[in-house]
């Protein structure tokens, strides 16, 4: 009786493992908004010198309400990505993505649509988002992406270039 009821606590704890790992397929959750990392168990980020991503613009600077194209590229396949316009002043998220790829939603971390991640993990290397600045001055940004290439091999935070208010 004893090994049944531990056989089955195990089934519980894999089947319980297993639902917690497949959400992340469909994209990162809330708790990954503010370090922008996977919350996947027992990883650490990799070096982040040692990444084959950029993401970059095509203006250094913005005005307040201009939407601003940002492009993600990547020499090499990944699953998942996290990507988010930061304020250098106190590296809050600003503004919203207004265009997104195909195999991505918005997520809402502080505002509607300021975040966008993965819904598939289907194999990506080169995306493009539209970007709105606010309606209103808010300084000087950066564009962060997190880059997961599999599930134990993940790049957080990799940063664009300054883009000047």
């Amino acid at each position: 009786m004893k090994v049944q009821v531990a056989l089955l606590s195990w089934a519980c704890a894999g089947l319980c493992l297993i639902s917690y790992t497949a959400g992340f397929s469909h994209g990162a959750g809330h708790s990954a908004c503010s370090d922008m990392r996977p919350k996947h168990i027992s990883t650490q980020p990799q070096n982040p010198k040692s990444n084959y991503i950029s993401v970059y613009t095509n203006k250094s600077s913005y005005l307040p309400g201009d939407n601003m194209p940002v492009t993600v590229r990547s020499t090499r396949d990944f699953m998942g990505f996290l990507i988010q316009a930061r304020r250098l002043s106190d590296d809050r998220i600003a503004g919203t993505f207004v265009v997104i790829p195909p195999g991505s939603k918005l997520l809402t971390c502080f505002e509607d649509g300021d975040t966008v991640t993965h819904s598939d993990k289907s194999l990506k290397r080169n995306l493009s988002f539209v970007w709105r600045a606010p309606d209103q001055p808010i300084g000087n940004i950066k564009f962060f992406v997190s880059i997961v290439q599999s599930y134990f091999v993940y790049w957080a935070r990799i940063e664009s270039a300054v883009v000047s208010d």
